[in-house]
């Protein structure tokens, strides 16, 4: 049973959790291992590119955060699970999983898309967040949590071509309901998914002016979202302040959904 009894403030605190951010070298993934550090975590970075996995490492480590770094490739079953064993090992178990890691899309027509890119795609996007989930499951003890990040673009069709991003992130929030029927009553782990819209990114900043225009134009915003302001709904989800969350997809996209 989960104790409702701490302040409303206090439930959104990870203070002695381990969590496991995935996709944790950039983009959005480099701003949540800071949040989830923030309110006490210790904090295991996992991502391909280790020289970045490294300084960040080091600043958390500046500020008190207990740190661990594993290169891995989530679409590699068995890296996935060393990363697993792993953060198991040194800390003991995992409390929350930040699925993460993740390629977005390259603009290009279905009848134009080479297979091999769609499979790449479909591998860290959705096989990724598969074999995260199966590798971490068996170190989380009851009240652990997952969070998928999923996309807007899992619910909402995109107005530039993206097929294989689009399916990969609507695999996503299917995956996230059948995992959470699976796991919340028989293992204590809540699953759900975070569904950003487009944030200020390494990866919205590949698209330049375009990219920019379209959601000047559209949303209710009318501008790009703010990491801050998908941090707060990522700890919300990982944190017991969600505890009545399970299955659920978060969407936080300035509106852009609700005028599509």
């Amino acid at each position: 049973m989960t104790d409702l009894s701490s302040s409303p403030l206090d439930r959104f605190r990870l203070d002695d959790k381990v969590v496991v951010v995935t996709g944790a070298s950039s983009g959005l993934g480099v701003g949540f291992a800071r949040a989830v550090a923030a309110v006490g975590a210790t904090v295991v970075l996992a991502a391909r590119r280790e020289d970045r996995l490294e300084s960040l490492a080091e600043e958390l480590r500046a500020g008190g955060t207990r740190v661990l770094t594993r290169r891995t490739d989530v679409a590699v079953e068995a890296e996935c699970q060393a990363l697993a064993a792993a953060a198991a090992e040194e800390f003991g178990r995992i409390d929350v999983l930040v699925n993460n890691a993740g390629l977005g899309t390259s603009g290009t027509t279905a009848l134009r898309e080479d297979p091999a890119a769609f499979d790449q795609v479909v591998d860290v996007n959705l096989k990724g967040v598969y074999w995260m989930a199966r590798a971490c499951a068996p170190h989380m003890p009851q009240g652990s949590s997952i969070v998928n990040i999923a996309s807007v673009h899992g619910w909402a069709a995109s107005r530039f071509p993206g097929a294989a991003y689009a399916a990969s992130k609507a695999g996503v929030v299917g995956l996230t309901r059948d995992l959470a029927q699976q796991w919340a009553q028989r293992r204590g782990i809540r699953v759900n998914a975070l569904c950003p819209g487009y944030f200020d990114s390494e990866m919205t900043s590949q698209d330049g002016d375009v990219l920019g225009a379209m959601v000047e134009q559209t949303g209710i915003l009318h501008r790009f979202g703010q990491q801050e302001e998908l941090d707060s709904a990522l700890l919300f989800l990982a944190s017991p302040a969600s505890s009545y969350m399970v299955g659920a997809s978060l969407v936080v996209d300035g509106g852009l959904s609700a005028t599509i």
